[in-house]
């Protein structure tokens, strides 16, 4: 129950402080302040949930991550279901958090819809989304199980390698989809703001869920191959 507690949290305050700062600073590419501000509000909690609950559950906070540990054979397909519904609960409450201090604080949403993740970089192409999605998941994930790995001997460091990966993804991926790579980030804000009557992130959450979880699966299967031609 304390991984399931762990990963609860730790989806919690990524969205609330990823997808709140987005809202706060907006993530338009034109302007680079708030660009660049999001993808490291991104990371650094990475860095900082994995050097806070990472001992406790591994701080996937992620149900892509999740999915490329599981097919590695790091945990139980129980495990990873449980995993799942404690982090999409968390983005659902970090997201209702933020719709609260924002409206209490009457501060404006400079995303307008939650930090939510969208087609509009992509000219509206659920196709190229997908793409975009399965290409930085595939990144992303492939260097977590890197260097996590028991053989990469990296140890104390991976929380900020991976941490600084999530940044590297988000620089190219907020302009195009507003960098998802997490099914839970982008369920939590589309819900909530579909709740609130914005029903244009959910119509296109389905892009958001399917291209991690095919990226994350693409490399656990790569690394596998890998670590196995290596053996």
């Amino acid at each position: 129950m304390r991984k399931y507690i762990a990963e609860f949290i730790g989806t919690m305050t990524l969205v609330t402080l990823g997808c709140g700062t987005a809202m706060l600073v907006g993530c338009n590419a034109a302007f680079g302040g708030g660009y660049i501000l999001t993808a490291l509000a991104f990371g650094l909690v990475i860095v900082a949930m994995a050097y806070s609950i990472g001992n406790i559950s591994g701080c996937h906070i992620n149900p892509a991550v999740s999915l490329g540990v599981l097919i590695t054979g790091g945990i139980k397909l129980q495990e990873f279901l449980c995993y799942i519904g404690a982090q999409i609960l968390g983005a659902i409450v970090g997201s209702g958090l933020l719709s609260l201090i924002f409206d209490l604080g009457a501060v404006e949403d400079k995303t307008g819809g939650l930090g939510s993740n969208g087609l509009a970089g992509v000219n509206g192409s659920p196709i190229a989304g997908l793409l975009v999605e399965i290409v930085l998941t595939f990144v992303f994930v492939i260097a977590i199980l890197g260097v996590t790995s028991s053989k990469a001997g990296h140890g104390s460091f991976a929380g900020l390698v991976i941490g600084f990966t999530l940044v590297l993804v988000h620089i190219l991926g907020i302009g195009l989809t507003g960098t998802s790579v997490n099914p839970a980030r982008s369920i939590g804000p589309a819900l909530v703001a579909a709740i609130e009557g914005n029903f244009d992130p959910i119509s296109c959450v389905w892009v958001f869920i399917l291209g991690p979880l095919v990226g994350a699966a693409l490399a656990a299967y790569t690394y596998k191959f890998l670590e196995s031609s290596k053996k």
